[in-house]
């Protein structure tokens, strides 16, 4: 299976050397590999046109956006602008952050996952960040969950959930999407990724309000959101970030917010998570 890669990256010269080498080196290598250069003020675009050279699969595309750095909006912005450089020779197109270190035979299991099964619309490992000269897994969501630094997505699947929304909550709605077009989502334990950059390291303060903005655009309603938010703001170990969601949530109900699903589409997806927490509780 074809896979084509698109990284969308702003002032990642610390990191991108270690994750372009890291694709380099699997064991099966991506057809292509397009960086996308987000106003960047500093050698990244360099670095990448170096591996470029020598890589011919890796191209190097560039754009100008504000330099805030906001959840969601900005990075698939970025995301769009290179896949809109690519043809359709794909089986698998896969959106990586530029901070990410993957072991030799990622992509060759993540392959073998959508090859064994053609129900399987997505798959991909865990994030790992480390702490105290030790590798940890970045607990930041359940294990069913693909982290939005390494998501993978079968042509078909991509193409029916409407490719990535440019919204915050993007890395969400793509799996309750998939699940809502019955496509099944694969995580292996077994694939750890070193994430060199913590989530969330360069957000602007305004970004505070953002994740319970992006539980209402998905629909999922208030008590649902209370309950989300209250085990986020807890995994991150920030129990006064519940407040903050909470705010996010009504600031955008009171400003009516177009959802990022249809009504039918979030009628299922509140379903889908009462679902999930009914199962965990009983």
């Amino acid at each position: 299976m074809n896979y084509y890669v698109v990284i969308p990256s702003h002032n990642e010269e610390k990191f991108i050397r270690p994750t372009l080498q890291s694709l380099i080196n699997q064991t099966v290598l991506p057809k292509k590999v397009v960086v996308v250069n987000d106003n960047s003020t500093d050698k990244t675009a360099e670095i990448v046109e170096a591996f470029a050279k020598d890589n011919p699969f890796i191209t190097l595309v560039n754009k100008t956006s504000e330099a805030i750095h906001l959840p969601g909006s900005k990075v698939i912005q970025a995301f769009q602008k290179g896949f809109e450089t690519l043809d359709e020779d794909y089986d698998v197109i896969v959106k990586i952050d530029a901070d990410l270190i993957f072991p030799s035979n990622y992509f060759e299991t993540v392959i073998k996952h959508f090859e064994s099964d053609d129900r399987i619309g997505m798959a991909g490992g865990f994030c790992y960040i480390e702490k105290n000269g030790e590798w940890i897994l970045e607990n930041l969501t359940d294990k069913d969950h693909i982290r939005g630094a390494l998501k993978a997505y079968r042509k078909e699947t991509f193409k029916q959930i409407g490719g990535l929304k440019p919204a915050m909550g993007w890395d969400t709605v793509d799996e309750l999407l998939c699940k809502y077009y019955n496509w099944k989502v694969v995580t292996n334990e077994s694939l750890h990724v070193k994430h060199l950059k913590p989530t969330g390291a360069n957000y602007n303060k305004t970004a505070r309000y953002k994740q319970g903005e992006a539980f209402y655009t998905l629909g999922y309603g208030f008590w649902i959101t209370a309950i989300a938010s209250a085990k986020l703001a807890m995994m991150k170990k920030k129990p006064l970030l519940f407040l903050d969601y909470i705010q996010g949530f009504w600031k955008a109900k009171s400003a009516k917010r177009p959802l990022l699903v249809s009504d039918e589409q979030a009628k299922f997806i509140r379903n889908y998570r009462l679902q999930k927490m009914k199962e965990k509780l009983f």
